[in-house]
Formats: structure tokens, C-alpha cells, sequence
């Protein structure tokens, strides 16, 4: 089993902290994984995206060229990777902030309204989250709890307080069932 996600988005969503996460979770189940983060200048506001693989064997190399699932966090990042996104693939796609149709056919697409959920659980920087439980519903790579234990070991202390918080945001986007397109 290998896997090859690309999270991407503006700086200052939390794509970072999302592969992150994925990878201290992917290593916590004893796989093996790359996480390669790439971010402009700006930072906050400019593009943000970074590159998980995870596999049961060694990995050959960190670069994906053919994803096997996208997160697109906005309509940027929708518009640089749906074509990337590999047949019978997954395609996260926050629909709050994308204000198109989804043009691939061949893939997963999981259409999850992740700004509202996060604002209804009172903290917009929760889309991250949800849209990460909404891959892992939707992708065979890791179970939820591992994602959920990877949290509550690997958020520095300062944040223990947001745990309930990410943790109910995970869920919520998990809920989400994928549609095919």
C-alpha cells in the first residue's frame, strides 16, 4: 500500500500542520512516509501545499506526480491539481470557498462545505481538521483514531485546550460521504 496526498490552499489554513499531522500519524502506526512542505513568500494569504506519502514498504522517492488524493482548500489549489488527482483517486474539495463544477470524471470527489462546518463549531482555523476527516473517510490510508491519537500526542502543549475542539471537527468532516463524479 502506498499513497501519495497533496494538501493545498493559502497560507494560513493549516495545510501544513495538516500533512504534518497526517505523517506523525502515518509514523505513529509504524509506516512508512515523506512529508515535503512548500509555501511562497508570503506565507499567510499566499499559496500554501505540501505532500504526504505514505506506505507499508520504503519509499522510492517523495515526489508525486499523480496523487492518489488532493485536499483543495480553495479554488487555486482546485484548479492546479483536479487534473493531477490519479484515476479511481480522491479529491477533498472545500466547497466554501470553490465556486465551480468539478470537471474530472474517473475520480472520488467528497464536496464538504468546511468553513461553515468549522464556524459552526465555533472556530473557522477547524476547516483544516474537517477537511482532513473527510479524506481519511474517504481514503483507505490510516483509521480516524490514529489521526485522533497522532493529535493528542503531537499538538504542543500550548494548544491542548483546542483538542475537543479538532477533534469534533475531524469527526464532522469524516461524516461526509464521497460522491463520484
Amino acid at each position: 500500500m502506498q499513497k501519495e496526498i497533496i494538501i493545498a490552499g493559502f497560507g494560513g489554513q493549516g495545510v501544513l500542520f495538516s500533512g504534518q499531522l497526517l505523517a506523525y500519524a502515518a509514523m505513529d502506526q509504524d509506516l512508512h512516509v515523506t512529508w515535503i512542505p512548500s509555501y511562497g513568500p508570503e506565507m499567510r494569504g499566499g499559496t500554501a501545499n505540501c505532500t504526504v506519502v505514505i506506505s507499508d514498504q520504503e519509499i522510492g522517492s517523495p515526489m508525486v506526480s499523480r496523487p492518489s488524493a488532493v485536499i483543495a482548500m480553495n479554488r487555486p489549489s482546485l484548479d492546479k491539481y483536479e487534473s493531477e488527482v490519479k484515476d479511481n483517486g480522491v479529491l477533498v474539495v472545500n466547497k466554501s470557498m470553490i465556486d465551480r463544477e468539478i470537471n474530472r470524471s474517473g475520480i472520488r470527489v467528497v464536496l464538504v462545505p468546511g468553513n461553515e462546518i468549522a464556524e459552526e463549531l465555533g472556530d473557522r482555523r477547524m476547516t483544516n481538521m474537517v477537511l482532513i476527516g473527510a479524506l481519511l473517510a474517504n481514503l483507505d490510508v490510516l483509521p480516524i483514531s490514529a489521526l485522533e491519537k497522532a493529535l493528542k500526542e503531537h499538538l504542543p502543549e500550548r494548544h491542548h485546550k483546542l483538542l475537543p475542539l479538532n477533534l469534533e471537527a475531524i469527526k464532522r468532516g469524516a461524516a461526509y460521504i464521497t460522491e463520484t463524479v
